[in-house]
C-alpha cells in the first residue's frame, strides 16, 4: 500500500529547506529549526508559491515560523494553523509577544490618545497586539500607537459563542482566502469564529471536515452552532434553520436559510456539472 504524500499546506518543507523535525521524513537540500516573525502588516497574503494566488492570510501580530527565504519571499508555517506557505518577508520582523487581541471586528491605530486624532492605520479581529501602557479609554502598544481599549482582550481572553463571533463579520466582503473584515471566505469565517473561542481550528474547509466535531445521527436536528459541509464550502448554524456562511453568491458574510442554500448551492453544482452539490456532513461542535 503506497504511503500518501505530505499535504504541502501542514508540511513545512519546500525541496529547499524543510523544518527540523521532517529529516528522514521528507527530502530537502538542509534542515532547519527557523525563525519565529511576527506580521508587521495589517495583512499579508500566504500564498503555495511565491507571486502565487491567495491561499489564506495572515494578520498584524501573528506568528510565522520562517524556513527560508528567497527573492523579497519568506516561507514558513503559521503558528496558528500550521499552515505552510509564502509571504512577502518585508511584512515580517522581529517576533514579539502579544499581551492583548483586537476583539472588535476592526480597529484604528491613533497617533495620540484622543478620539479624534487622525488613525494611521486599520487592524482586523484577532490581530495581536503587545500593550506597553493602559491609559484608560486607550492603551498605547508597542509602535506607539493608542488603540481604544474597549478593542482588545488580554491574549488569553476567548469568547463562548462561535456564532456571535461569526455574526460580527457579517456584511464582510467575500474574498477567496479571506481572513479578515477586510474580506473573508467561508472556511476563514468558521476558522476565525472557533479560534476565537479558544478551539483549534485548520484553514481550508476539508480540514475542518475531517478534524471537528463529530456527524449528526440520522435522528438528530441541526442547532445552533454546528457546522454545515458541503464539497469545498462550510457554514455555521445560527439556528436550526438559518445558516451562516461567507459565500461567493451574496459576496459577502450572509444569512441564508438552510433548506435554501442546499436547494441553490446542489442546482448550481447540477447546472455546471461539477457534482452533486448536496450537503456531506453537519458536524456538532464536542
Amino acid at each position: 500500500m503506497t504511503e500518501a504524500a505530505p499535504d504541502p499546506r501542514e508540511t513545512p518543507a519546500n525541496g529547499h529547506a524543510a523544518a527540523s523535525e521532517l529529516r528522514g521524513v521528507v527530502e530537502a537540500a538542509r534542515y532547519v529549526r527557523g525563525t519565529i516573525r511576527s506580521v508587521r502588516q495589517p495583512l499579508v497574503n500566504l500564498s503555495m508559491k511565491p507571486r502565487g494566488p491567495r491561499a489564506s492570510q495572515l494578520l498584524y501580530g501573528e506568528a510565522f515560523r520562517v524556513i527560508d527565504e528567497r527573492d523579497g519571499f519568506a516561507f514558513g508555517q503559521t503558528l496558528r494553523d500550521g499552515y505552510c506557505g509564502w509571504v512577502l518577508s518585508a511584512a515580517l520582523d522581529r517576533h514579539e509577544a502579544a499581551t492583548h487581541w483586537v476583539a472588535a471586528p476592526a480597529t484604528h491605530l491613533y497617533p495620540k490618545a484622543q478620539l479624534k486624532a487622525p488613525p494611521e492605520v486599520a487592524v482586523f479581529f484577532g490581530s495581536q497586539v503587545r500593550v506597553v501602557s493602559d491609559l484608560g479609554d486607550f492603551m498605547r502598544v508597542s509602535t506607539g500607537h493608542f488603540v481604544p481599549a474597549a478593542h482588545l482582550q488580554p491574549v488569553r481572553a476567548r469568547f463562548g459563542d462561535p456564532v456571535g463571533v461569526a455574526d460580527l463579520f457579517l456584511g464582510t466582503p467575500y474574498l477567496w482566502g479571506g481572513s479578515s473584515r477586510w474580506g473573508i471566505d467561508c472556511s476563514g469565517l468558521v476558522q476565525a469564529a472557533l479560534v476565537a473561542c479558544g478551539r483549534d481550528c485548520p484553514r481550508d474547509s476539508d480540514q475542518q471536515l475531517a478534524t471537528i466535531g463529530r456527524p449528526l445521527a440520522e435522528d438528530e436536528a441541526p442547532a445552533r452552532g454546528d457546522l454545515v459541509f458541503w464539497d469545498g464550502h462550510v457554514g455555521i448554524m445560527a439556528s436550526d434553520a438559518m445558516l451562516l456562511h461567507a459565500n461567493a453568491h451574496h459576496m459577502a458574510a450572509a444569512y441564508e436559510p438552510l433548506e435554501e442554500a442546499r436547494a441553490r448551492i446542489a442546482a448550481a453544482a447540477s447546472n455546471d456539472g461539477t457534482g452533486s452539490g448536496e450537503v456531506v456532513a453537519i458536524k456538532r461542535l464536542d
